[in-house]
């Protein structure tokens, strides 16, 4: 089983915990938007373009709401736990660009819970995570106002975005993705007081 494998089953099984309003770390979404997400971006190809592309994301947004609306919970979870179909790019994409996509939204159902802790990972899915830190935070932190390095507890720099003062952010390969991608990861900052506020603030959303 692959990571993205692992990690899609892992996200199912909190699914089939939480109810479907179950709130996420994803603003103005609850679980059911969530799964609704993820349906749509492997299944509607006529849709998923608007995920990414603003000239077509108020189309996206209507599909997914209409698929939350019309399609049971339990339907729709079966339908996130059987991954892509056939006809789907990600059928074979999946084992590359589903690792950061199941583990950020197993996360955003986890830590939205008031009593989450961070899991331990396996060795084989925190290397498979190091790749995702370094390819998000050139999109969330371009607009960061400092020199930020992310790097692991054993010393080693998995991106460095910006330029400027020197400010340090420092976890596990999945914190420093939650960090990047939703400011929410548990990761020690090292910096002036100031810099450290505006690159939190500047930190740009997925």
């Amino acid at each position: 089983m692959t990571v993205a494998q692992q990690e899609r089953a892992a996200l199912v099984a909190t699914f089939r915990e939480v109810s479907p309003d179950a709130p996420t770390l994803c603003e103005g979404w609850d679980a059911r938007d969530l799964a609704a997400h993820l349906v749509v971006r492997e299944r509607r190809l006529d849709a998923a373009p608007g995920i990414l592309i603003p000239a077509f994301a108020d189309y996206t947004e209507r599909v997914q709401h209409q698929v939350s609306a019309s399609t049971d919970w339990d339907v729709l979870v079966g339908q996130v736990a059987d991954g892509p179909p056939l006809y789907s790019p990600f059928k074979l994409l999946d084992p590359i660009a589903n690792v950061a996509e199941m583990f950020i939204h197993h996360e955003d159902v986890r830590r939205a819970r008031p009593d989450w802790e961070p899991r331990k990972l396996d060795d084989q899915t925190m290397a498979a995570l190091r790749r995702p830190v370094a390819m998000m935070s050139r999109l969330t932190l371009r607009k960061a106002p400092a020199k930020v390095t992310l790097r692991t507890p054993e010393g080693d720099t998995l991106a460095t975005v910006g330029r400027g003062q020197q400010v340090t952010v420092t976890g596990d390969p999945g914190e420093l993705l939650m960090f990047v991608t939703r400011g929410e990861g548990r990761v020690t900052i090292d910096g002036p007081t100031d810099l450290i506020e505006a690159v939190k603030k500047a930190r740009g959303g997925l």
